[in-house]
């Protein structure tokens, strides 16, 4: 917590405003919108929330498909499963990890030439690090598929000067306990199209028609950002640009640190991408080690210290859940799965937790 939230709160509760709606749900999405410069932002109660609606208000319907990030967290992928569409995944490419736009566009050929276009696409900014939206939004264009980009990783990344959340249709953020900004649970979704944003907040509240009696025409859901949660996000906004520096700067020590030993690479930042290294993630070749330290080595290792490490997400083609389920690849999630591990990257890390993780990590090098 950065400090201002309890003021939020606390006006919340003497104003009486509690329930979904109020001052700071209106002032968060305010703020969020000043921040990525995108006009339109709907305050939702998890990013998950906000992805699920945004395939409701593109018509995604059972038996559809969508296009998605095999890389990622199952966050991206469960919300065409509520709606009974199918998920299409796609690898990632070698330089940022996430979605490769050759395959992509493979992946849209194959599905157009059996029937079925593709209702959606969903791309992914793993870890912060952006994915190559020129590229891909060209494709998108091409077929005339609509993109939701998921940034729910990425508050505070940018590519080409432009925030992430605000290349596609639509645009999901999460708030989650992990993310680099947190309203304890939240989401956000963002458009430049205010009709998405007003669908999405008449559809999360219930759906509950213009009459003096509670009357429904559509399907509503309880997805709505309450008064409080919001006022939490409004104090995280004001140290945003802090976290954002923090982590980078953690990432840049953990760089330093593993200069030497060639086992060990990052995903580096393209051309014209900034990346909020939301989290630091390294890769461990155990073919250029003399003993073979591998993932798995270096993570019982950090875990025998009570030092929490994660393998990376697990490709959603590899999921039980998503079994069957059409995929396009080459390997490369696969290969980042085996070899990825998430270190500790929190935004309140001390000097001497780091200097712990370090020397636990580099005499399995030595």
């Amino acid at each position: 917590m950065g400090g201002t939230e309890q003021k939020y709160v606390q006006q919340a509760f003497d104003t009486n405003w509690v329930a979904p709606l109020g001052p700071n749900v209106t002032g968060f999405e305010q703020d969020i919108a000043n921040y990525l410069k995108e006009g339109n932002v709907a305050a939702l109660s998890s990013g998950t929330a906000a992805l699920h609606l945004a395939l409701i208000m593109l018509g995604v319907q059972p038996g559809d498909e969508v296009i998605c990030q095999s890389m990622t967290f199952s966050a991206s992928a469960n919300p065409i499963a509520y709606q009974f569409a199918t998920p299409v995944f796609v690898d990632s490419e070698k330089d940022t990890w996430n979605m490769c736009p050759v395959l992509l566009e493979q992946a849209i050929k194959d599905r157009i030439a059996n029937g079925k276009k593709p209702k959606a696409i969903i791309p992914v900014h793993l870890y912060g690090m952006p994915a190559k939206m020129d590229e891909i939004l060209a494709i998108a264009a091409k077929y005339e598929i609509p993109v939701v980009e998921d940034a729910a990783e990425a508050l505070g990344s940018s590519f080409q000067g432009q925030m992430c959340g605000t290349f596609g249709e639509m645009a999901i953020l999460s708030f989650n306990g992990n993310k680099i900004i947190t309203t304890s649970g939240g989401g956000a979704l963002v458009s430049k199209n205010e009709k998405y944003k007003q669908k999405a907040i008449f559809l999360s509240t219930q759906a509950r028609d213009a009459a003096p009696h509670y009357q429904h025409s559509h399907v509503g859901f309880n997805y709505r950002m309450s008064n409080i949660v919001a006022g939490i996000g409004r104090g995280q906004m004001e140290v945003l640009q802090q976290r954002v520096d923090k982590r980078r700067s953690i990432f840049e020590q953990y760089k330093e640190a593993f200069k030497n030993i060639e086992a060990i690479s990052f995903a580096e930042e393209q051309q014209d991408m900034l990346c909020n290294r939301w989290l630091t993630a390294i890769l461990i070749d155990p073919t250029k080690t003399k003993s073979g330290v591998n993932r798995e080595t270096v993570r019982l290792a950090l875990e025998a210290q009570n030092i929490e490490s994660r393998p990376l997400w697990k490709p959603m083609h590899q999921q039980p859940v998503f079994a069957g389920a059409p995929y396009y690849g080459n390997g490369v999630a696969d290969n980042l799965f085996d070899l990825g591990l998430c270190l500790p990257s929190g935004s309140n890390m001390t000097e001497e937790d780091f200097q712990r993780i370090i020397n636990v990590i580099l005499p399995l090098f030595a």
